[in-house]
Parts: structure tokens; C-alpha cells; sequence
């Protein structure tokens, strides 16, 4: 990857690498997004419940995908950026090791354990059975999902920030037309919505094997040995990725319990449309960390240390915008959004939704930083920071939170929980980022 070293090409890189991955994470975001809507407009709030409970399970599986794929590109980089060829593609090879592991697992998981995993997240009657056919048939594509995050990972790392964006967009579009088409014209219902998603990351596979079939491609398997401490090395540089996912889907399955017991069903489901719209939000900090993951690798393992962090800078006043910008359409459309998701015009969830979307997303203020510093420790080789960071927000700062604020407020209580996590954990992540710069040392 060529990453130039002057102020206004690091800028100009910045611009690039950031718009495309940002494009591309909302892309990706619509994955769920787009079953939200038509699953609320075709099987009302009993499927929407349903997917709800199954998000964890697919947070999961996307997050094993982006600790792979992310860990070993990072470490991919900064092999390339040291001229270290053989290093990188031995990197790459133990990366499709853990994919045929993992995929394997997963997969296993759906086929035979769908149904008692629905049960654990919560499913009875009617949601029980929804959510066990959306598990069984996400599942089934698992390879595919951990396969693309592996392949956008390392063809962006590559020099491909194009075209990874556009295997973003063209699995998320599939996925927007065959969730209409499966789920209406055919009368699918959740397994047409969840088999539309599944179908995406096969459809992004085939974009991007253009980089592969065009022999674009820096990286190939090649015959080295496996060392356990190369599945380590991806693993911990790729763990905020999978703790940032999997502790999201932690979070909904407590959240989900939490707000059973408060609200039933309909507050689970007022939950469903904040989540997914929140997804949305955590899918443009996502994409800016994505996007200068390279451009940070790239210059820590050239000892650049110095445009490294311009770069996070960069990234942090960036994030801080659109949040305040989110936020501010958000107060003032609270309605309107929720009403989307809400067919049956129900006006209790409504009422929780909106006043749910108001303080829920107070925490995007914070949320940007942390996510940025996290993905800004794991490209610099510092996993213990990174480590940190993503799972005091992703779990154990929340989830304690969520208990004690919904024993005292009720639902205000629930909805507060994660402003409260994301500011107390920012103010631990610019700790790290200041103890960290004041160690590094002057370039000459």
C-alpha cells in the first residue's frame, strides 16, 4: 500500500481511505437494518422481537469476521510497510487457518443447536420459533461472512479501499432487494428475510475476487509452518473488533432480560429500533477507524510515529462532527424514525422508542473516541490498551450500570446506562492516549 509521508498527501489519504470505509460500513450496517424494517412491516412486533433476539448471535459471527480479517491485516501492513513479504503472506495463511476453524464452529452451531440457543436469548411461542429459523439459516452462511471480513480486510490493506467499498454496497443492496422480494412477493418470512442476508457476503465475495482474479493481489497462501504464536499475534491485534461486536450482542441479550421484566415484549421491541438504528451510527465511527487503520500500520511500522498520530487526531475531530451532527437530527426526528419501524402505529412504542432514542444516543458524543482509540492502539501493536478500552464500554462497565440504573429509573435508567459507560470509558481512553504520547519519542 502506498502511503505517502507529506502533510497534504497524509490528509489526502485520510480523505480517501476514511469516505470509502465509512460508505462501506453503512453499507454493511444494512445488513440488519434493512430486516429490521421489512420483518417490522411484514411480521410486525412479534418478528421484529425475534431478530432482536437473534442480533447477538450474528454479532457473534461478525465479530469473529473482523477480529481475523482486521488482527491479520494490521499485521500485514506493518510486515509490508518493513518489507517483510514472506512474514505478510504467512500472516495471511494462518488467517484462512482461523477461518476454516471458525467457519466450521459456526456453522456447526446452526445446524444442530439453533434451537436451544433461540430458547437462551429469550424466544417463546411465536418468537421462538422465528428467532431458531433466522439463527439456523444465518449460521448456515457463516463461512461467507467470516470469508468476507478476512478478504475487505486485507484487499483494503492492500491498496483497495474502492473496491472493498464496493463489495460493501453490492452485498448490502442485494440484501435490501431480496429481503423485499423474499418477504413480500414470495411470502419467505423469516427465513426469506434471514436467507437475503445470508446470500449478501456471497455477493460481496464475488466483487471483491476481482482483485484476486486481476492478480492485484500483494497477499497469497503460502507453505510456511503454523506457529501458534501467529494465531496469537492476529488474535490480539483483532480483539477490540470482536470485543466491540461480541459485547453488543452481550449487551442486547441483557438489555433484552432487563427490559422483559419492565416493559414485555413491546419494550423489546422499542429496543430493536433503537439498536438498529444505533448500529448505523457505530458503523460510521467503525468505518473511520477502518479507514485509518492502514495509514496508522503503515506509518508505526515505518517508525513514523509522528503522522500516525495526526492521523488520529484527524479521525477524532471527524467522529466528534458526526456525532454532534447524528445527534441533532436524531432529537429532532425522533418521531419519524421510530415510526418507521412501527407498522402497527402502537403508540406505547412509540412513546418508549422516541424518549429511548433521545438519551440512548447522548452517548455518541463519547462513543467516536473510543472506538477511534481502541482501533488506534490495535494498528500501533498495543493490545493491552485496546483491550481496555473495548471492554470496559463493550461489557464490564455497562453491564452492572444497565441492572442498577433500571432498579432505580425504570426504563430511564435502561436508556442512560450506555451514555454513563461511553463517558466514564472516554475519559480512561484519553488517558491512555496521553500516557502513550507523552512515551513516544521525537522523530529527528
Amino acid at each position: 500500500m502506498k502511503i505517502k509521508q507529506n502533510t497534504d498527501s497524509l490528509t489526502q489519504d485520510f480523505g480517501k481511505y476514511v469516505s470509502l470505509n465509512v460508505l462501506g460500513m453503512l453499507g454493511l450496517s444494512c445488513y440488519i437494518l434493512a430486516d429490521t424494517f421489512f420483518i417490522s412491516r411484514g411480521l410486525g412486533a412479534d418478528g421484529l422481537t425475534a431478530l432482536n433476539l437473534a442480533i447477538p448471535i450474528y454479532s457473534f459471527l461478525n465479530g469473529a469476521g473482523l477480529m481475523t480479517g482486521v488482527g491479520a491485516a494490521t499485521k500485514y501492513s506493518i510486515h509490508k510497510a518493513q518489507k517483510k513479504d514472506g512474514a505478510a503472506n504467512a500472516v495471511f495463511t494462518h488467517a484462512c487457518l482461523l477461518w476454516l476453524i471458525l467457519g466450521t464452529l459456526f456453522a456447526v452451531a446452526g445446524a444442530g443447536f439453533s434451537g436451544p440457543i433461540a430458547a437462551l436469548m429469550g424466544g417463546e411461542g411465536k418468537t421462538y420459533e422465528m428467532t431458531r429459523i433466522y439463527l439456523k439459516t444465518i449460521l448456515s452462511f457463516a463461512p461467507f461472512f467470516l470469508m468476507n471480513n478476512i478478504l475487505i480486510a486485507f484487499i483494503r490493506n492492500d491498496g483497495g479501499p474502492r473496491l472493498a467499498m464496493s463489495a460493501m454496497l453490492a452485498g448490502s443492496l442485494s440484501n435490501i432487494l431480496l429481503d423485499y422480494i423474499f418477504i413480500f412477493p414470495f411470502q419467505m418470512g423469516m427465513f426469506g428475510a434471514a436467507f437475503a442476508t445470508g446470500l449478501a457476503p456471497v455477493v460481496s465475495i464475488g466483487v471483491l475476487s476481482v482483485h484476486l482474479i486481476r492478480r492485484r493481489n500483494g497477499f497469497h497462501i503460502c507453505r510456511c509452518r503454523m506457529r501458534g504464536r501467529i494465531l496469537l499475534d492476529i488474535c490480539a491485534l483483532g480483539m477490540s473488533a470482536l470485543i466491540t461486536e461480541v459485547s453488543s450482542g452481550i449487551v442486547i441479550i441483557v438489555f433484552n432480560m432487563v427490559i422483559l421484566q419492565l416493559e414485555g415484549n413491546t419494550g423489546v421491541a422499542a429496543f430493536g429500533v433503537i439498536a438498529n438504528l444505533a448500529l448505523v451510527v457505530i458503523a460510521i465511527f467503525t468505518g473511520i477507524a477502518q479507514g485509518i487503520q492502514p495509514i496508522v500500520s503503515t506509518n508505526y511500522g515505518k517508525g513514523n510515529t509522528r503522522a500516525a498520530g495526526k492521523i488520529l487526531r484527524l479521525g477524532i475531530m471527524t467522529a466528534l462532527g458526526f456525532a454532534v451532527l447524528i445527534y441533532l437530527l436524531t432529537f429532532g426526528f425522533a418521531d419519524g424514525l421510530v415510526m418507521i419501524f412501527n407498522r402497527d402505529n402502537d403508540l406505547h412504542l412509540k412513546q418508549l422508542a422516541v424518549s429511548g432514542l433521545k438519551l440512548y444516543f447522548t452517548a455518541f458524543l463519547f462513543a467516536g473516541l473510543n472506538i477511534l482509540a481502541a482501533s488506534y492502539f490495535s494498528a500501533t501493536e498495543m493490545p493491552k490498551q485496546s483491550f481496555a478500552v473495548s471492554i470496559i464500554r463493550g461489557c464490564v462497565g455497562i453491564i452492572p450500570l444497565v441492572c442498577l440504573l433500571a432498579h432505580f429509573f425504570g426504563m430511564t435508567g435502561v436508556w442512560i446506562s450506555y451514555p454513563v459507560t461511553e463517558a466514564g470509558t472516554a475519559v480512561l481512553a484519553a488517558g491512555f492516549l496521553w500516557y502513550v504520547s507523552r512515551k513516544q519519542i521525537p522523530e529527528n
